[in-house]
């Protein structure tokens, strides 16, 4: 069976969307995810566009990857200028990524339009660059921006931009829907008319604007497109790209086609509610395969009927893509639910151990106060330490208190922390300043416990979210904050919820703190 490669540009097209922005550390985290999500090409930005970019094509070269290739994005040459003196391609060139991408003009009126140039010389930009990447990257992909309104105007002029990245020798063409507006039969089409002109490889880029995006792509595919296009939750300029949380699971369930194995497939929830995290959203509940309504029954008729017959109200099997069924209303939801934890945190429950219950009502518990542990797996693994009763107190907190003091108008608050701490017998009592009231906390809790645990100076505090949870509540809402931390070694996220921000901040402290002596105390004993 040939393999569908999957293409992901959330790092890339995803951020281009409203409100959502990436630092250079997120997007190494999410690279790292879509790995090990069985993603085959990982868009990590456009290096002739912004310092971020450079940075993180720097800084990726710097991680070990399973198997995905990083792949960095750029335009054709500018006319007038040779692919050698034109600084974008040069950059691309210098990412010294494992591929390139990039666009070029198919719609006639764009040439015209945006590059105002002949349309011969379109194509001498389109072959040029090609051929230039091409005898320097290991592989170069052409994106046909605009392509489907494209032929729609001038097929015979659409055709011979394809053609001329043909001659380039380009890995794959990318037909894009860039204006997300061509509707599925118009899809079908086309693509026929494009394998009767071109024998390269073919691939597709879809976005959402006329709400057709997932089903354009798995339509493409059915014509015979052999890479597919698109970012973590369909995230996107305007109302986004083409949803790979969605395409995949209809390429392997449905279609039964090779994409990503049975095991990377079950982490699709979990890589889905990781990006949502890092861009500081709140998960669509209502999302097709991964959201949390996707698989819920809401009492009566459905609820008998899933408990004896899932598929009688479920299209397959949630536990596939890493969700589970959802019983909201009835006796049976407290029960579906403990179990449905219970598989998710691998406890067994046939032991009828009424403190595993327990245990699992208190999980329960903190997500509906606003806990959620993707993009927090220290916190998590501290979470089943203590529930296992493995987790080691390194130190007891007897109290703390922060100060923001503004003198006078024109100048910064300055904050002060003071905290007392118990270490074995012995009390620690420090202050330290920080900029703003979350640093000079932290800065006091590394204070007062390094001479004690020395190995807390290779820690740095690397990001720091901060999410008012819905409620209604105005300033007295509930907030969430996520931080991550990192030594020499890797990155660990925690986080905490509380009313109150400090408080919440420093839940999130102490276990970024807790998680990293439990993994020098593990590695020593390994030793």
């Amino acid at each position: 069976m040939s393999l569908i490669k999957l293409y992901d540009t959330t790092l890339r097209d995803g951020t281009q969307a409203e409100d959502i922005s990436f630092l250079v550390e997120d997007k190494i985290r999410i690279a790292h995810k879509l790995d090990e999500s069985g993603i085959h090409y990982i868009e990590g930005g456009w290096p002739g566009s912004n310092p971020k970019d450079v940075a993180f094509f720097k800084d990726i070269k710097k991680e070990r990857l399973s198997h995905a290739k990083i792949s960095a994005f750029g335009s054709t040459r500018r006319a007038k200028i040779t692919p050698d003196k034109d600084d974008n391609i040069k950059k691309l060139v210098q990412s010294e990524a494992d591929a390139v991408a990039i666009f070029g003009k198919s719609w006639d009126f764009q040439v015209h339009e945006a590059l105002r140039i002949p349309l011969e010389e379109n194509l001498e930009l389109i072959y040029d660059s090609l051929a230039y990447l091409k005898a320097r990257m290991p592989e170069v992909f052409y994106d046909a921006e605009h392509f489907f309104d494209g032929y729609k105007a001038n097929p015979e002029y659409a055709i011979k931009t394809l053609k001329a990245a043909e001659q380039a020798g380009t890995d794959c063409i990318i037909l894009c829907d860039t204006n997300g507006g061509t509707m599925p039969y118009e899809m079908v089409e086309i693509i026929k008319k494009v394998k009767q002109a071109v024998s390269t490889p073919l691939g597709i880029h879809t976005h959402n604007d006329g709400d057709c995006a997932v089903a354009n792509s798995i339509i493409a595919v059915e014509q015979g497109i052999v890479q597919v296009q698109g970012t973590i939750n369909g995230f996107g300029e305007r109302c986004g790209n083409a949803n790979l949380c969605s395409i995949i699971p209809a390429l392997k369930v449905k279609m039964g086609l090779n994409c990503v194995t049975d095991e990377q497939l079950r982490q699709m929830r979990a890589l889905s509610r990781f990006v949502y995290e890092l861009a500081n959203l709140a998960p669509n509940k209502h999302q097709a395969y991964v959201g949390n309504s996707a698989f819920a029954h809401k009492g009566g008729v459905h609820v008998s009927a899933i408990q004896r017959h899932p598929e009688t109200y479920e299209h397959m099997r949630p536990e596939l893509v890493g969700n589970t069924t959802r019983v909201l209303v009835s006796d049976l939801s407290g029960r579906a639910n403990i179990l449905a934890k219970a598989s998710e945190f691998n406890i067994n429950l046939d032991s009828k151990d009424p403190v595993t219950l327990e245990i699992l009502e208190n999980i329960k518990s903190m997500e509906n106060r606003g806990y959620q542990f993707e993009g927090a797996e220290a916190s998590f693994e501290l979470l089943m330490k203590r529930a296992l009763g493995t987790h080691r107190k390194f130190f007891s907190l007897i109290g703390f208190r922060v100060i923001d003091e503004k003198r006078h108008e024109d100048e910064s608050p300055i904050s002060e922390a003071t905290v007392k701490l118990k270490v074995g017998g012995k009390i620690e009592h420090t202050a330290a300043e920080g900029s703003g009231p979350v640093n000079a906390l932290d800065n006091a809790l590394r204070k007062a416990l390094e001479k004690f645990y020395p190995k807390l100076k290779d820690v740095k505090l690397h990001d720091y979210k901060v999410r008012v949870l819905p409620a209604g509540q105005g300033t007295a809402s509930s907030i969430r904050v996520l931080v991550e931390s990192g030594d020499k070694e890797g990155r660990w996220g925690t986080v905490g919820v509380s009313s109150n921000v400090i408080e919440a901040s420093y839940q999130a402290l102490i276990d970024s703190i807790e998680y990293k002596l439990h993994k020098e105390e593990e590695g020593a004993a390994a030793k």
